[in-house]
């Protein structure tokens, strides 16, 4: 073996050292995680939920009879916490006083009440099948809120992760202002970096009151936020 093929050897052994160093430490951490406890304790699928219900709770955003899309929805934590919330015993199961429907690349496993629908919601397809599934219950698409926890598979580049980031999030706001309703609400979770700032001014220019919130749930190593937007503006004053 060559001296060069020796560094290189070394070199990735260290590396895969490290990387096996910080499964280790990462898997620590979530076992011993008081919100993946928690989840399992209450039947969540993810810790997730908690996330959601600690914005819900501090700005009463979902209410008996909303209708809810849950974007990039699996494996279903925040559908869980939402058919909860319009449950009229705020149970797992049974009576449902509103409407979800959660959309994925993913599959999802089945939750009573959620309609799932698995596919790019940009594709005219999908969102036959998502106004389809909305007009089936009241005749009409407009939504109450729109929740999105979708999250890029992240490079560990930052400009380009930043890229992908900001393009979900756009992909979001687009997707509220052409389905919520006037009054209607979209959380939406991001992350600070290159492209935090403008994605703000993407919210405040699309909503008339827009909050930021990092619940408790979020890992303190975390650097995932959430923008809240409440009341759309009109196109004519988004100027988009």
């Amino acid at each position: 073996m060559k001296v060069s093929q020796k560094i290189v050897t070394a070199e990735g052994a260290r590396a895969s050292q490290k990387g096996k160093k910080l499964n280790k430490a990462w898997l620590h951490e979530h076992i011993n995680d008081p919100y993946v406890k928690l989840a399992q304790k209450d039947g969540y699928r993810a810790r997730a939920a908690y996330k959601l219900k600690e914005i819900d709770e501090t700005l009463g955003l979902i209410r008996p009879g909303d209708r809810v899309v849950d974007l990039g929805s699996t494996p279903g934590a925040w559908s869980q916490y939402v058919r909860r919330k319009l449950s009229p015993d705020g149970a797992a199961a049974g009576a449902l006083n509103g409407g979800i429907i959660g959309l994925d690349l993913l599959p999802m496993e089945p939750i009573e009440g959620v309609v799932f629908i698995q596919g790019d919601f940009r594709e005219p397809e999908v969102l036959r099948k998502l106004e389809h599934a909305l007009s089936a219950d009241k005749g009409h698409c407009r939504v109450d809120l729109v929740i999105s926890d979708m999250a890029p598979n992240l490079s560990g580049i930052e400009s380009a992760d930043a890229a992908r980031i900001a393009h979900l999030v756009e992909l979001a706001v687009d997707f509220a202002q052409n389905h919520l309703k006037q009054d209607g609400v979209l959380v939406a979770k991001l992350f600070h970096g290159s492209s935090y700032d403008e994605l703000v001014k993407l919210f405040r220019a699309t909503f008339k009151t827009v909050k930021s919130m990092k619940p408790m749930a979020s890992r303190s190593n975390s650097s995932e936020t959430f923008l809240i937007g409440r009341d759309l503006k009109s196109r004519a004053d988004t100027g988009r």
